[in-house]
């Protein structure tokens, strides 16, 4: 069989702890016996950062800009622990968070459907995908603790050294204070990283925040929604067949747990952050979720949702078998893959990712999988695979399926 040749390469991210063992598995039992893989490699293992002061995770966002497409393997984000654990110069921050950052990226996150693993809200039928916006409010707030009765205020001084002030609240006794920001520029690239994966996938967009309490700060986000969107994309949402309407955060939860799926969900940061595991476990778990970074710019980056499986890695250390569920790792593989076919118009390349997506689906669905899914799956006389066991049994139908 020959290798499907690549004309330019992705960036590959390597990450942390059992991910990273998983990453080299999905490499050389379902890429590299198929692909003549092209790639520009970057460690972001939690180790190699420290050497590096981090630098390696800013070269590596820069490379993206430059290829437009990139995949990544899950990394730790380190607490004290693992200051401590891994000897580290210094708390680094997250990768995540630096990549989104540098790339103005917004994170679309969409449940992967097999049967046999059944969502727990009972009229979903289709994937509901959440557009997280990854700048700003609580993740970048300023918060103080108040130790008495005191006056607190907002005040924005300009250029020319003149104030306004807002009462905050007049303490009577001690209290917390916390401050949060965002800006124009990310909320209108997020406003177009959003319009456009609509556009892209075909899918209606719903946005929500709570412009009734929040007058200004949510209902900045819902003006620059609009006004995005009636300049530049409401011929186009009308020539795609597709939709976009705003409604209040609570209405939106409440015709989610209606609905039937197959849609897009926009969120501001922090509701996206728990929309997205709200959304993921009920339709199964973390691990059956993908995962896009889309900057308004055409940059794409693509992980699993989830972490990188400390426990596992723990009993792997020890020379202990795991059955790590790998599903959302293969799919950033896929997904990365087919987009860089479709950038480059390399029909051979996105069919592979077709093809890798639906054996591994059929996997799982013909019973064989691992311990996670075995637990919740309503398939009968099921087979618990260790994490190679389920790898490799994915690539025996990817042989079957290229061969045809």
């Amino acid at each position: 069989m020959e290798k499907i040749k690549m004309t330019t390469p992705l960036v590959e991210m390597d990450g942390d702890e059992m991910t990273r063992i998983l990453w080299k598995m999905i490499k050389d039992e379902l890429l590299l016996p198929f692909i003549d893989l092209k790639t520009e490699y970057y460690d972001l293992g939690l180790e190699y950062r420290d050497q590096t002061n981090d630098q390696i995770t800013v070269d590596s966002a820069m490379a993206t800009k430059k290829y437009g497409v990139a995949v990544k393997c899950a990394t730790i984000t380190p607490n004290a622990a693992r200051v401590e654990e891994y000897h580290l110069k210094e708390m680094w921050k997250s990768p995540n968070g630096t990549i989104r950052a540098l790339l103005d990226g917004t994170v679309f996150r969409t449940p992967i459907i097999v049967k046999g693993i059944e969502p727990n809200v009972k009229t979903w039928k289709k994937p509901i995908t959440i557009a997280r916006h990854a700048y700003g409010d609580v993740y970048k707030a300023t918060e103080m603790k108040i130790p008495a009765a005191g006056k607190c205020e907002l005040v924005y001084t300009n250029e020319a050294g003149e104030e306004v002030r807002e009462l905050i609240h007049n303490f009577t006794g001690a209290g917390i204070i916390q401050g949060q920001h965002n800006t124009v520029a990310s909320i209108t690239s997020f406003a177009k990283s959003c319009f456009n994966f609509a556009l892209d996938t075909k899918q209606d967009l719903w946005f929500a925040t709570k412009d009734t309490i929040s007058k200004k700060y949510d209902h900045t986000f819902k003006d620059i929604f609009q006004e995005v969107f009636d300049a530049e994309y409401a011929e186009k949402f009308k020539e795609a067949g597709i939709t976009y309407f705003y409604t209040l955060i609570d209405d939106a939860v409440a015709r989610v747990i209606r609905s039937e799926g197959g849609y897009i969900w926009a969120c501001k940061n922090y509701d996206g952050d728990v929309m997205s595991d709200m959304v993921s476990t009920a339709f199964g778990s973390l691990a059956m979720m993908t995962s896009v970074l889309v900057s308004p710019e055409g940059y794409y980056e693509y992980e699993a949702a989830h972490g990188t499986v400390q426990r596992h890695y723990y009993k792997h250390l020890k020379g202990e078998e795991t059955s790590t569920n790998s599903v959302a790792t293969i799919f950033a593989w896929t997904g990365a893959l087919r987009k860089r076919g479709e950038i480059d118009g390399i029909e051979a390349l996105i069919d592979f990712a077709d093809k890798l997506e639906d054996a591994t689906i059929e996997t799982i669905e013909s019973g064989t999988m691992t311990k996670d899914l075995a637990l919740m799956t309503s398939l009968e006389n099921v087979t618990v695979a260790n994490s190679e066991e389920f790898i490799q049994a994915i690539a025996a139908n990817l042989r079957a399926k290229l061969e045809k």
